[in-house]
């Protein structure tokens, strides 16, 4: 049974934009989200792992362990089939340290150069875990979603590589959509949508 920091939600990660994203998705769960940055944490977890599993399973029982609190952590990247897979666990990194997003995707659509459309498919990946308090892994969960690089970014929503991730059955690339809609398409809307009913459950054996 978790016990220690009961109704406080750990998000693993500095970005602010996860965490608005898990908000929004798992609706009202009456926790309160915690950032790292909010729950007092420096340290960074190097990411090692040679899957998106490995990698979010490190962290939510690294930051389990440092927090003291129910965690959810993940990982996820892009995954271009005429790059060989790359980014792929790299994808925040992509290019290396102190770009900006705009400046990885600007590398990703430089290496893709006149790739006609059909061999531009790419997916996103997105591998969730929650870890108790005291590091033990609860259970993971993830979510895909397929699409293909664009040849121009478009759309002022989203994070990272979304103004490049272009949607053939909307017509639109993922900082086009609506919050809601994309939401309900992305990888990291599926990975938490399957982790919810897990979520629920120890929800419901906090004291």
């Amino acid at each position: 049974m978790v016990k220690h920091g009961a109704r406080r939600l750990l998000v693993a990660t500095h970005n602010q934009g996860k965490v608005v994203e898990y908000a929004d998705i798992l609706g009202d769960t009456g926790l309160d989200w915690l950032t790292l940055v909010e729950a007092g944490i420096t340290d960074d977890v190097a990411e090692t792992g040679a899957t998106f599993l490995d990698n979010a399973i490190l962290k939510a029982v690294a930051y389990a362990r440092l927090s003291k609190l129910l965690t959810l952590a993940d990982d996820s990247g892009l995954a271009v089939d005429a790059l060989g897979g790359r980014p792929g666990v790299l994808t925040a990194r992509y290019g290396g340290p102190g770009l900006s997003a705009a400046e990885r995707y600007g590398l990703l659509l430089r290496e893709l150069g006149d790739t006609p459309d059909a061999q531009r498919t790419a997916r996103f990946h997105c591998v969730v875990a929650l870890a108790a308090p005291d590091g033990t892994i609860l259970g993971t969960a993830d979510g895909v979603c397929e699409g293909r690089i664009a040849r121009a970014p478009a759309g002022e929503g989203g994070f990272g590589y979304d103004p490049v991730f272009y949607l053939p059955e909307r017509g639109l690339t993922m900082a086009q959509l609506p919050a809601d809609e994309k939401h309900r398409l992305s990888h990291r809307g599926r990975a938490a949508r399957a982790i919810q009913p897990l979520l629920s459950r120890t929800l419901t054996n906090l004291t």
